[in-house]
């Protein structure tokens, strides 16, 4: 049966000031998208799919989308990839676009995207994410195990070791119960301070402390297609209920899957691996990136290069 990986890289990079998603940060110019379908293709993965901004695709079949034809999966099977657009002709003909809207309407509107090129277990996941090599076997093994219909899954990391010391991120902050998710809260204006402590700042006059072993959502997620159907009602649903000035509201993944463990129609299974999370939301994020990717290479966990 295997599984295929899908990896959203159509986001603006609004806060980086530029296309994170192909910047060439590793040490032979190595996109960080490019570790994860190396790590995937070798968990045994054997599609990938790319949600992309109109335009894109030349870029992306450049950087490494061609090369990954090359590839095989550890059992011998090829690679195949498929090229899907995120952009404004998936919204559903009852919504008019605002004139002002420029960015596409978040991770659910880019899974959706994805829809017609899997029919299989899946994993998404963020395009600027690095998850780590053992991250991807894990999610794997536990793919290829899933029921056709309402269970899912997803890779968990800790808060303290997902923070920006550049300014705020977005993180789906989790409770889980014996290894079970039973909640997601998306925190939007998650800060690190000076001292150590992490509060999400969303409101700066109450600042509400977060507990830095917190686990927390990437966006590592593992499902099967069933789960489309109910993006879909979700994705409507946001959009029947967006004010007309909300320019920039973003339908997401964490949200929808704690309305569907609250309503008893998804089981997430919350998955640990020794792996390192890392990645780039600004621009001062990349020397520590870069370093990162560097010691990788020269301890032995990827080859030389990945252009090869």
């Amino acid at each position: 049966m295997g599984a295929t990986l899908v990896i959203m890289a159509a986001g603006m990079g609004s806060r980086y000031g530029g296309e994170k998603q192909t910047d060439g940060i590793g040490p032979n110019g190595e996109a960080i998208l490019e570790y994860s379908v190396f790590d995937a293709v070798r968990a045994g993965f054997h599609k990938i799919v790319f949600i992309i901004k109109p335009g894109m695709e030349p870029t992306l079949r450049a950087l490494c989308g061609d090369r990954i034809l090359s590839m095989t999966t550890p059992s011998g099977e090829p690679v195949s990839v498929v090229y899907q657009i995120q952009d404004f002709s998936s919204v559903p003909d009852f919504y008019v676009i605002p004139p002002e809207r420029t960015k596409p309407f978040g991770t659910v509107h880019a899974a959706l995207c994805a829809r017609d090129a899997v029919d299989e277990p899946f994993a998404i996941i963020n395009a600027d994410d690095y998850y780590g090599v053992s991250a991807f076997q894990t999610i794997y093994d536990k793919l290829v195990t899933l029921p056709p219909k309402g269970k899912g899954a997803m890779v968990g990391y800790q808060l303290k070791n997902t923070v920006s010391e550049h300014g705020t991120v977005s993180r789906g902050v989790c409770q889980a119960v014996g290894g079970d998710l039973k909640k997601v809260t998306e925190r939007l204006k998650i800060r690190k301070y000076p001292d150590g402590r992490i509060a999400d700042t969303a409101d700066p006059d109450a600042p509400v402390p977060l507990d830095p072993e917190s686990i927390v959502s990437m966006n590592f997620w593992g499902f099967t297609p069933w789960i489309f159907e109910e993006m879909a009602v979700y994705f409507a649903e946001f959009l029947r209920g967006l004010a007309p000035d909300a320019i920039k509201a973003e339908c997401l993944l964490p949200v929808l899957v704690d309305k569907l463990i609250t309503e008893g129609k998804l089981d997430v299974a919350v998955l640990h691996s020794d792996a390192v999370w890392f990645g780039v939301t600004y621009r001062e994020d990349r020397p520590i990136v870069a370093e990162a990717l560097a010691a990788l290479h020269a301890q032995g966990d990827y080859p030389a290069t990945l252009k090869g």
